[in-house]
């Protein structure tokens, strides 16, 4: 007779079961299986689905991480980061966009991702609400979920560009709510708030008493100056958080930083102290060099290029019947209808036409799944982060499957 075994079933915590699965990464292995499968062959995968840049830190951030690994200088820094780099970031926000943040509200962190769970830890209860637009990147949601509270999530269209209205917040406000979280420019959708109606909705909020979270991550990488300025301007009750990933180019190298009022600061550090030590050293002593003129100059001949990628993108889009509502003033995304496409293949969502890509024409998108639930089903998220080169095949490919639906 076997051994009685001395496991027992593990239980897991009810805040662990109830996050949600991330599909892009689900559409992610899929490619990645794939594109294993075709390596070498005439049609390799090209990938349009993950928000990435394809460009490297500059060489400047690459020699300053490699200096800093050979000088030793790899110590443990204060949990706020580097008082040079807090500097450094205040000094952009001053040259960049025309307002003064201080460094001692900077709060440089593990990621962006770090950011935001510092600030849901220090803000919200259990059983508090926050507001957020329905789409919106989904892993926002988590981080409230991780602090015990509750994201509501408020649907959105393309006549308010996928943003929040000042109305829309006054109308979903309710006895739970603590704030609101929105992202300018929005994954996925690119689409950024007009700073008229980002004052509305802060106003709104200011006067519930709530707390206006706002994720800038994209905000280096605007491609229009109507809409292009930092929501720090507000004042100082504005928490923003914000990335080295994106317009800086330093996806893996995982830093971001966080802006909170000045009364704030100490808590966050607490809870940084605890949590995360401090941010990795070594990307620190490299971020430094992302302020450095000749980096500065690389980055805004990066950022162009983004432009460039969406100008020639979003029109063939439209042409392949796969119309994007709002043309996306920031960041590297396209969130396109695909009712049609759907249509003719005899698909019922986004979610089984990506795969249909996928195997036909070897090309990785983004459905709407992830995003939230208001008519995403019919909305697929292409990513323009590839080389132009890239897009170019991709669009090919999406041309000869549409010639062989009709």
């Amino acid at each position: 007779m076997p051994a009685a075994s001395n496991t027992s079933p593990l239980r897991l915590a009810g805040r662990a079961q109830r996050v949600e699965p991330f599909y892009v990464m689900e559409v992610a292995k899929a490619a990645a299986e794939l594109a294993e499968r075709v390596r070498g062959t005439d049609r390799p995968m090209i990938f349009l689905n993950i928000g990435e840049p394809d460009f490297s830190a500059p060489p400047l951030v690459q020699d300053a991480a490699q200096r800093a690994i050979r000088d030793g200088t790899t110590q443990y820094t204060p949990a706020t980061g580097l008082p040079e780099l807090r500097e450094r970031i205040s000094g952009w926000y001053h040259t960049r966009f025309g307002i003064e943040v201080p460094a001692r509200r900077i709060v440089v962190t593990a990621g962006a991702s770090a950011a935001l769970h510092l600030a849901c830890l220090a803000l919200i209860e259990a059983g508090d609400e926050v507001l957020m637009p329905d789409p919106s990147y989904p892993c926002n949601r988590q981080f409230v979920q991780a602090a015990e509270g509750r994201a509501v999530m408020v649907p959105t269209t393309a006549d308010h560009r996928f943003q929040l209205s000042a109305d829309q917040v006054e109308a979903h406000w309710g006895p739970r709510t603590r704030g609101v979280l929105i992202a300018s420019p929005s994954n996925p959708t690119g689409t950024s708030l007009h700073p008229q109606a980002l004052a509305r909705i802060h106003e709104v909020i200011r006067r519930r008493g709530g707390v206006l979270l706002l994720d800038e991550i994209y905000l280096g990488l605007s491609h229009d100056d109507t809409f292009g300025a930092s929501g720090l301007a507000l004042g100082e009750d504005v928490i923003s958080l914000n990335s080295f990933s994106k317009y800086f180019n330093m996806t893996g190298w995982r830093l971001g930083w966080l802006v909170v009022p000045e009364a704030l600061v100490g808590v966050i550090e607490r809870l940084a102290q605890h949590l995360f030590i401090c941010p990795s050293t070594v990307a620190q002593h490299a971020a430094l060099a992302c302020f450095e003129a000749e980096s500065l100059a690389e980055y805004e001949r990066r950022r162009a290029q983004f432009k460039a990628r969406r100008d020639y993108f979003i029109p063939q889009l439209q042409a392949l019947g796969l119309p994007v509502p709002v043309v996306p003033d920031g960041a590297f995304y396209a969130w396109a209808d695909c009712s049609d496409w759907c249509k003719r293949l005899g698909v019922a969502s986004s979610w089984e036409l990506a795969f249909e890509i996928l195997h036909k024409a070897h090309v990785a998108v983004t459905p709407g799944r992830d995003f939230g639930t208001a008519d995403t089903a019919r909305f697929i998220r292409f990513s323009t982060a590839s080389s132009m080169a890239q897009l170019q095949g991709a669009v090919e490919r999406l041309q000869a499957l549409r010639a062989a639906m009709a």
